[in-house]
């Protein structure tokens, strides 16, 4: 999965910046997907768990805790 850098610095911007560098919102997107890709694996142990082949909404949040 990849996050457009367009609405990379779009996120920076809402933040509060007036000026986003391209590689600054490349450099977030970035971190994004190894985070969610993180997170998924969590879940889907989580899932696993809970003898679930579907992972639900309450799976991604108990993986974050």
């Amino acid at each position: 999965m990849e996050f457009s850098v367009s609405k990379m610095k779009e996120m920076i911007k809402s933040q509060g910046s007036k000026r986003v560098s391209e590689d600054s919102a490349e450099e977030l997107a970035d971190v994004l997907e190894t985070f969610a890709g993180d997170v998924s694996e969590e879940a889907i142990a989580v899932a696993n768990d809970k003898g679930r082949k579907t992972v639900r909404g309450e799976d991604i949040r108990d993986a974050l805790k």
